[in-house]
């Protein structure tokens, strides 16, 4: 089993946050559970990895072309994987995990996020995703979460599809107890191929390996 771990270049304001991430990657190898994450050698990301490969657990990186330099791929990672764009990097972060966990972090962890949730909303994926809330950090993007649900935009049981906890162990629990909701759109295939590249602009996913 591999969990794709979204998470920042930056550490954030609070040494909390860097905690977290090592608390998240010795549960990872603990557990047998590989990480999949963007490959960066810094910030959230580089404390995750660093975690995991310190307890002996398997990690895999995919970094774009350009961010190589600028993020400072991990030299740690054996199995580093780098790709041409964005929306690679997320095609083949999804395609070999089989859930997902998002730190705090800033835009770019909110986008893809919010972008596999869009696919689970779908049917695309029945893949379980969730927030790791340190410290309280995602409170308010729950509150207008829920905000959208009072305004009919987006249905209860596609905001129970994000499991939200601040403990990695309770959050990992409640993956293993995980049942999606019907997708919108029944006749939608369930899988993360063909139909989820073409959600993303990008080359069809290749199945967690």
């Amino acid at each position: 089993m591999r969990i794709c771990v979204f998470c920042g270049s930056s550490t954030g304001r609070s040494e909390r946050y860097i905690s977290a991430a090592r608390s998240l990657g010795r549960l990872l190898a603990e557990r047998d559970i590989g990480l999949v994450y963007g490959g960066a050698s810094v910030g959230t990301m580089g404390a995750l990895a660093d975690a995991v490969l310190e307890a002996g657990g398997e990690v895999i990186g995919v970094i774009p072309e350009q961010l190589v330099d600028r993020e400072l791929a991990h030299p740690g990672v054996s199995d580093l994987r780098v790709v041409a764009d964005m929306h690679e990097r997320k095609a083949r972060m999804a395609g070999s995990a089989d859930g997902f966990i998002a730190l705090p972090g800033g835009a770019g962890t909110l986008e893809e996020l919010f972008e596999v949730w869009t696919w689970a909303q779908l049917g695309l994926h029945a893949k379980p995703l969730g927030l790791l809330d340190v410290g309280g950090y995602y409170r308010p993007l729950l509150a207008f979460i829920d905000h959208m649900v009072a305004e009919e935009f987006l249905r209860d049981a596609y905001r129970d599809m994000l499991i939200v906890a601040s403990d990695p162990a309770e959050l990992l629990d409640h993956f293993g107890a995980y049942r999606p909701p019907r997708s919108k759109w029944p006749d939608v295939p369930e899988s993360v191929d063909s139909a989820a590249a073409m959600a993303a602009d990008a080359p069809p996913l290749p199945r967690a390996e």
